[in-house]
């Protein structure tokens, strides 16, 4: 304790992960506090009963590990029917198509970051990186050597890309430029217009996109969901997705890493001998799961779909409309899609904490709820609140976060209100 505040040590940027610090903050928790522990750390709708996947992808699972056929090691690259149904899954949203050979299987998104930053590093690279943003980028970057050049993303436009700072970090060397979109941990969902820009920078600056998509199609606001892939005749782009939030099966490990690139200005036969090698050396999914992909695609209801939708904006107009009763926070925009938000935090505001990452270990230890600190993702004194939690759960908690706040707030302030 210094000053009445505590003292936790924080790791580098390049070393933080949100797993580790949300299992800190399950450490920090009060034994003796009776109040039932409420998660709002981690991206796994999972843990609440109103999300669960649908039960065409359980059925698909069940009969591709019975048939018996699927009990062997699949090719490095993934099943051939798997890659081909998500070449057809993404090519719907495209102008033109995808082919099965532009698409491989991934042990969920998270792999599919690694294979991107290893399939474009090289001494002296660095690559561009949003801040706030998701912290795995840093660490496989800083596993690659590559450098890492943060750009921003603008609360007061919607959390968009700075463009001008793109420009001005880039250079001969750059060799990728990192959106996320759905935005994590933003909660933001950019415009086609947007997009478009994005797209000519890109293609000014001669460096491939990189497209986070693991919340594709999650979108509950004003702009639709577009895939960075519908400008790849115009600049390469690297599609990272998954099963696992769209489907709530985050714990199957099934992702893909995409090339779209009809123009064939960054795929030839070298680079793409180089992926199937890098993917000689990976452990993919298991090839059951793989194996009942084409069916949960192809069967998978839009009702199964729509209900998520509808359950997220409900939990995410719970988010705004609470956080706006409590003086020492503020969200800039309302949540557009994903299933997260960044809050900005008054440290000033408050009597005896020192920062975001005091803050969240004093809300685990005194109210039962954990929150991640916005140090985590790039933002010191900001907060990221996932709202994919049932309403009930998700109202308990952000009234223990008010009670938190009020206990917390300085005197000079409570005496006002």
């Amino acid at each position: 304790m210094e000053n009445g505040s505590v003292n936790h040590e924080m790791e580098t940027a390049s070393t933080i992960t949100i797993k580790g610090i949300l299992s800190l903050l399950m450490q920090n928790l009060d034994e003796n506090n009776c109040k039932r522990l409420i998660p709002l750390g981690m991206g796994d709708p999972t843990l609440y009963s109103c999300f669960h996947t649908t039960h065409v992808a359980g059925q698909a699972v069940v009969e591709a590990l019975q048939s018996d056929k699927f009990n062997g090691y699949s090719p490095t690259v993934g099943l051939p029917q798997t890659r081909r149904a998500i070449a057809e899954y993404l090519s719907s949203d495209l102008p033109y198509k995808l082919s099965c050979d532009d698409v491989f299987i991934t042990s969920g998104c998270t792999q599919a970051i690694d294979v991107a930053l290893a399939m474009l590093a090289r001494p002296g690279a660095n690559v561009l990186i949003p801040r706030p943003g998701f912290p795995i980028y840093e660490l496989c970057a800083t596993f690659r050597r590559l450098e890492i050049r943060y750009y921003d993303l603008l609360p007061e436009n919607g959390w968009e890309v700075d463009l001008d700072s793109v420009e001005a970090l880039a250079d001969q060397n750059t060799v990728g430029f990192v959106i996320i979109n759905p935005g994590n941990p933003c909660g933001n969902v950019y415009s086609y217009q947007h997009l478009k820009k994005i797209a000519e920078t890109a293609e000014k600056l001669k460096i491939p996109v990189i497209a986070d998509e693991v919340y594709g199609h999650l979108v509950f606001g004003d702009n639709p969901f577009v895939p960075m892939g519908v400008f790849g005749s115009m600049v390469p782009v690297l599609t990272l997705g998954s099963l696992s939030k769209r489907w709530i099966v985050p714990g199957w490990r099934l992702g893909w890493f995409v090339i779209n690139d009809p123009s064939c200005m960054f795929k030839n036969p070298k680079i793409i001998e180089r992926i199937k090698k890098y993917f000689d050396i990976l452990g993919g999914p298991a090839t059951f799961i793989q194996a009942a992909v084409p069916h949960i695609i192809e069967q998978t209801d839009n009702v199964f779909f729509k209900k998520t939708i509808n359950t997220l904006k409900q939990t995410s107009d719970i988010c705004w409309d609470m956080i706006k009763e409590i003086p020492c926070l503020t969200c800039p925009q309302k949540p557009q899609g994903s299933m997260a938000v960044m809050i900005k935090l008054n440290i000033s505001s408050l009597e005896d904490i020192s920062d975001d990452i005091d803050f969240c270990f004093r809300l685990a230890k005194e109210e039962s709820v954990i929150i991640l600190p916005g140090t985590a993702v790039g933002l010191k004194n900001w907060l990221r609140i996932t709202f994919a939690a049932d309403p009930q759960s998700l109202k308990e908690a952000l009234g223990r976060l008010k009670s938190f706040c009020k206990r917390h707030t300085k005197l000079m302030l409570q005496q006002q209100q």
